[in-house]
């Protein structure tokens, strides 16, 4: 068997066999397959694609690359979320503490920015001594006792994903439905939750960009995940315009904590409670989602969530007084306001260009060794349906760089939409697959 022979198979239109998807996926592990050789295949299956045969075999096989970890010595249903990435997208900050704040335990494996995308643990290193390299033993232990903790993914968990996931981000392999699919699912599955909720993006900031492409994603992975014998399901929820008002790392991070603190915008919070809900009755502490909503409620107006928040910074090296004060994270340079050319109504944001925008800035990576700004970013003034007069701000961008900024000011301006009539409004949560 070798790489040439199954890179040519997958060209052709070929379907690739169990055994030679688990050498494949060996065989690059251990390094013997180069990265170029690994990129073709990539790109051969973004333009072939992958049967759900190989998709399922592909998911098992990174998944058994490395070590399947045992959650077993954590207390009661551990659960788990997992988004395909969108712009602005800083759920997990809020939702894991949340839900947790119940007394359920969250045992989360998150990844770094991909594309377009900004990753949770870059937007959680914006707190100083923060640290998401925890050994099983802590892992573990905070769960039990704070019932929280997101690590990142260790080089023994999924070790195959994660070199995938660092090469297909730098070679244009992203945005392929299977390769998506087994990605999410291999760390999943792998990082022994017993309940996983799937939040999965639909629309211009979205990988898969139509609703039927999202929903055959979000069945594809919720397939997987009951063949393994886990409770999964997903929601599929909007992302045609950045979530929430700020994009970029630590402005994000300031986002979610005025979440936490019952002050956040409106459709960050119904998708936190909609995910949060299915994720507590997965873990039987409610009897249904209306009732687990209310009590996620009734903790977010409490206080009971931002505190579980502030435990959680601490326990993982970071600084809690940074939360109770954000105005002392890192913060950018330069700040600039992007005016309407014209009044009228916001009918469409270029969600995709926003988030690219945010890369320009140097909020995201593209290279692998990418080193992150985290102070950069922009923060909307305005959101579809809106109204705006000419002069207003749209956004406001941070930025580092002043060449940079000038460019972004352009780019930004071109990617809102206005038009004489108000928009129609579109809901949040486009569909629930169980």
């Amino acid at each position: 068997m070798n790489m040439y022979d199954l890179i040519v198979k997958k060209k052709r239109g070929g379907e690739l066999s169990r055994d030679e998807i688990e050498w494949m996926i060996r065989s690059y592990t251990d390094g013997d397959i180069p990265d170029y050789q690994m990129s073709a295949m990539m790109m051969a299956i973004c333009f072939v694609g992958m049967t759900d045969e190989e998709t399922k075999d592909l998911t098992l096989a990174m998944a058994h690359s490395g070590d399947m970890l045992d959650l077993s010595a954590i207390h009661g249903i551990k659960v788990d979320k997992h988004s395909t990435g969108g712009v602005g997208d800083k759920t997990s900050l809020v939702l894991a503490p949340l839900v947790a704040s119940l007394g359920v335990p969250v045992a989360k494996m998150s990844g770094r920015g991909l594309g377009h995308t900004g990753g949770t643990i870059d937007k959680l290193e914006s707190f100083r001594g923060f640290t998401t390299s925890l050994t099983e033993k802590q892992f573990i232990r905070n769960v039990n006792e704070i019932h929280i903790a997101i690590a990142g993914q260790t080089a023994n968990l999924a070790p195959a994903d994660k070199k995938l996931y660092a090469l297909r981000d730098v070679t244009g392999t992203v945005d392929q439905m299977s390769l998506i699919a087994s990605s999410i699912m291999s760390k999943k599955l792998a990082s022994g939750a017993d309940g996983i909720v799937l939040d999965v993006k639909t629309g211009d900031g979205a990988f898969m960009k139509s609703l039927d492409d999202a929903r055959a994603l979000a069945k594809e992975m919720v397939s997987i995940g009951k063949l393994a014998g886990k409770d999964v399901s997903a929601v599929i929820s909007d992302m045609d315009q950045p979530l929430g008002y700020a994009v970029g790392n630590a402005l994000e991070v300031k986002e979610a904590i005025d979440t936490l603190r019952g002050q956040g915008p409106e459709d960050l919070k119904e998708l936190v409670l909609t995910l949060g809900s299915l994720m507590v009755v997965k873990a039987g502490a409610a009897e249904d989602t209306e009732q687990a909503g209310k009590m996620l409620e009734d903790s977010l107006n409490s206080g009971k969530a931002f505190d579980v928040f502030k435990a959680f910074i601490q326990a993982q090296g970071g600084d809690p007084e940074q939360a109770d004060h954000p105005d002392l994270l890192t913060s950018a340079g330069y700040q600039a306001e992007v005016p309407a050319p014209t009044s009228g109504y916001v009918c469409n944001i270029h969600t995709e260009e926003i988030g690219r925008i945010c890369l320009l800035l140097g909020g995201g990576r593209e290279k692998k060794d990418s080193c992150i700004d985290l102070s950069v970013g922009l923060v909307l003034h305005k959101k579809k349906g809106n109204s705006v007069q000419a002069g207003e701000a749209l956004a406001t961008i941070h930025a580092n760089d002043m060449q940079k900024l000038k460019e972004a000011e352009r780019r930004l301006q071109a990617a809102f939409e206005l038009a004489g009539e108000k928009p129609a409004p579109e809901p949040l949560i486009k569909d629930i697959i169980f």
